[in-house]
This record gives structure tokens, sequence and C-alpha cells, in this order.
């Protein structure tokens, strides 16, 4: 497929160019003293617009240069709340929520999601939300991984502008049919196990794959959201050690606060997919310490209602032993070559050849009938769409300020040529 850069010279030389100029000053900011020459300031002053909000005749005096700069790739001083209509609550979090909104401008739907900074401060995952936004602006291309349009902050809280997905979770369905048959298990299978590889090839882990952050889209395809716990630059044999995920799906090699790689995403597959044939998780115990010890110990045990493919794959992938696991010598490859795959048609499958086996008759964006009315019935906060204009800087407010440097994102200049 060609890329928008191929289709056009100049635009293939502005992109260079924005780069080259991205990269300058990333070179200069982190050289300090370079920082110190009064010409590269004004430069960095320039390259870094401060947010309408943080300026106010009794703030405190502007930030250090290495400051000022945007970490990311761009910056997106425009993008600010009021820019949309917020709609309905769709989602929550530890941190704040999901909601169906509607640009102002271009009249098109998206998922937004809105985090509130203090939380997330307090409870010290600043970088577990950088982490999300990095890996969200690596994943734009994948069809099963969820896409990043912008993202903006305010004083008070951070802005994904989302991939408006409505199928539902994979989480509800589950729940609402108790299991799925094997070709449909199979099939939302091979769509993980394509993003999951996708990442790995980025070297990105994902760390926690479940049913909640699995969600089907209006034609029934899979669609992999929320990269908080993702751990970047994850070589092909690199390890990290983060106690982190969600209790029924926690690898063995996790829940013993052992170095783990990649092959972590290869066991919640097999969770996932042991799931949707079961319905209920591996191991599963409502006491979580007599879960976590069946984790570690008690053998998997298989009942014999599924395909002798379907048993291997679920023994390969639930492996306790990792450097046994199904994917630990070649990764996506192994999952891909299994037996249980042999129908699937991997190249149909990334270009969504393949008719997805349930449909979920959206009828529109507008259509939430696959969202917990507990969310869509709770009034949206007023606050969540105002855009202040002006506010007075305490130390907390620049503590959240300094702590999110970089957040905000503006697609490429060339998208817009």
């Amino acid at each position: 497929m060609r890329t928008k850069t191929e289709k056009s010279p100049l635009k293939a030389f502005m992109k260079q160019r924005r780069m080259g100029l991205n990269d300058f000053i990333q070179k200069i900011a982190t050289n300090s003293y370079a920082c110190k020459h009064p010409e590269v300031q004004s430069i960095l002053n320039i390259s870094q617009p401060q947010e309408p909000e943080l300026l106010n005749g009794n703030s405190s005096p502007p930030p250090s240069p290495s400051q000022q700069i945007n970490l990311g790739p761009s910056s997106n001083p425009h993008a600010k709340p009021s820019d949309f209509q917020f709609l309905k609550i769709i989602g929550k979090g530890s941190f704040g929520k999901v909601l169906l909104a509607r640009h102002k401008a271009d009249e098109e739907f998206y998922a937004v999601k809105v985090l509130q900074k203090k939380a997330i401060l307090k409870k010290k995952e600043e970088k577990h939300i950088m982490s999300e936004r990095n890996v969200l602006l690596k994943n734009v291309k994948h069809p099963f991984l969820v896409g990043l349009h912008f993202s903006f902050q305010t004083t008070s809280r951070l802005y994904f502008i989302l991939d408006y997905i409505n199928g539902g979770e994979l989480f509800y369905h589950l729940q609402r049919e108790r299991c799925f048959l094997e070709p449909r298990a199979r099939f939302y299978a091979a769509e993980i196990a394509s993003a999951l590889g996708y990442l790995h090839s980025l070297n990105i882990v994902y760390r926690d794959l479940k049913p909640e952050n699995i969600l089907l889209d209006s034609q029934g395809h899979i669609v992999l959201t929320d990269f908080g716990l993702c751990k970047e630059n994850i070589e092909p044999n690199g390890t990290t050690s983060t106690f982190c995920g969600t209790p029924e799906y926690l690898a063995p090699e996790v829940l013993h606060k052992q170095p783990y790689d990649r092959t972590v995403d290869w066991w919640c597959l097999g969770a996932v997919l042991y799931e949707m044939l079961y319905g209920l998780p591996p191991f599963y115990s409502r006491n979580t310490a007599e879960m976590y010890d069946n984790i570690l110990n008690k053998p998997l045990q298989l009942k014999p209602n599924i395909t002798n493919s379907a048993r291997n794959l679920l023994e390969g992938l639930l492996q306790k032993d990792r450097t046994k696991r199904l994917g630990a010598k070649n990764d996506f490859t192994e999952i891909k070559n299994h037996i249980f795959f042999t129908p699937i048609n991997w190249d149909d499958l990334i270009n969504k050849k393949i008719t997805p086996p349930f449909n979920p008759n959206v009828s529109g964006p507008s259509d939430l009938q696959h969202f917990d009315p507990e969310f869509t019935e709770e009034p949206v906060p007023s606050s969540i769409g105002q855009s202040p204009e002006s506010i007075l800087i305490t130390s907390s407010v620049k503590e959240a300020a300094e702590a999110f440097l970089g957040f905000s994102y503006a697609p490429p200049m060339e998208s817009f040529l």
C-alpha cells in the first residue's frame, strides 16, 4: 500500500525538512551548554508555544529552554476541549473517563479519553500515561490497534482523541454468550495475535491483554485499546520485571517477580483464548490467593469439548516455563504457523478481507447498544468541555505541567497538505 508521502515529491520533501528541524531542535535542547546561548534560547522559545491557560499576570518566571521543548514529534497548541461537543460517557478508568464526542469543525465522532492529572500524579503513574501516548503514536497504521488522532492537555487534564469504536468490548459479548464456538474464537485470536506481533516488531510488550481491552468495531473486527501498561524498548531477548497486569491473566513469571519478556503476551493470548472457549479464565478462582497458587502450581486442565489443535495451542501458550512457551523462539511466526490457525489466510486477515463471524449491527455512531448503561446514563460533567482562559500558577499546577511535557501531539504537517 502506498503511503501519503509516496504520492507527492513535495510532501516527501516537506516531511524530510520537518523531521530534520525536529531532530536539530531536540539535539540543541539536550545540550546544556548550547541552551545558555541567547540566540538558541530565542529559537527554543519560538519552537514551543506555551498554553494560553498557563499564561497569567501573576505567573512565575518562564521555565528554562530544556523544559519548554516539546518532547513529542510535534506540539498541538491549538486544540482545546471546547472544540468538541461531549455527548455521552462510554467508559471509566482509574484516572478519568472515555467519552463519545463530536468535533465541532469536522463533525466527526471520536472517543475522547480524559484523564485527571492530579489522580495520575497521586499514584505516580505519569510514566505509564506518557508510555501510552508514545505507543499510540507508533500504532496508527495497524488495523487491529486503536488509532490516536491527536492529544492535548489543559492545566488539570490530559485528552487523547482516539478512534471511536462502538461494537462493544469482547468482555461484554462473552458475558452475554458465555463462550464462543471454535471458529469465532480462532478469528478473534488471530486478529489479536496479529496486533501483538506488530507491537513486538516495534519492541513493545503489551502486558495487559484481557477481554475488557479488546473491542469490536462496527463490522466485528478486533481493536486493541488501552496501552497504559505497555513496555517500550524490549528487544527480542530483552526482559523487564515490573509487577503489573490483571490478576486472572498474570503469567507465572510475573507472579514470581522474575524478569519476563514478550512471551508474557502469548501467555495472555492463551488465557483469553481459553476464556473464549470455556467461559472463564484458566486457573480461575474467586479467591485471588488461590488463583495465584493455581497459576503457579496447578497443571492446565482442558475439558474434551475442543479440537486437538485448540488443545495443543492452549498447552503451548499456557506453558508455565516461558523458555518453553510457544512464541519463545520465533515470536509471532510460531503462533501464525500453528496448526490451529491453518484455516486463516493471514494476508486476507490483516487486509480485513475475512468476514467477521459476528456483526454487532450498529446503526451509526449514536448507537450505544453495546455500551454499559451504567456509563451512558451518567450525565457528562460540563467542566470536561471547557477551555479555561487563564489560571493562577500554583506549585501543583506547575508540577502537573512539567510531569507531562511533550504529551501534546499533532499529526505531521504533510497530512494537512
